[in-house]
């Protein structure tokens, strides 16, 4: 049987730990809380445009989001 997406045996960091996040252009579409963040604990889950200026700020949670320029 699959792992469901974030059960406690998977190794994903918790949302909204945070208030910085450091994100690449492989993070692309951004949302919080993010794909590698638990969920069952967080606020639903939104989009921010941080292409525009390479920074953004959750509506929910106030985390800020900031884009390295690293290619990855």
């Amino acid at each position: 049987m699959a792992a469901k997406a974030g059960t406690v045996d998977q190794n994903l960091i918790p949302a909204n730990a945070q208030n910085t996040y450091t994100v690449r252009p492989k993070d692309l579409p951004l949302s919080c809380p993010m794909p590698g963040m638990y969920r069952w604990n967080s606020h639903p889950r939104v989009y921010l445009p941080v292409e525009a200026t390479g920074e953004a700020k959750c509506p929910y949670c106030g985390a800020d989001y900031r884009m390295t320029d690293s290619g990855e």
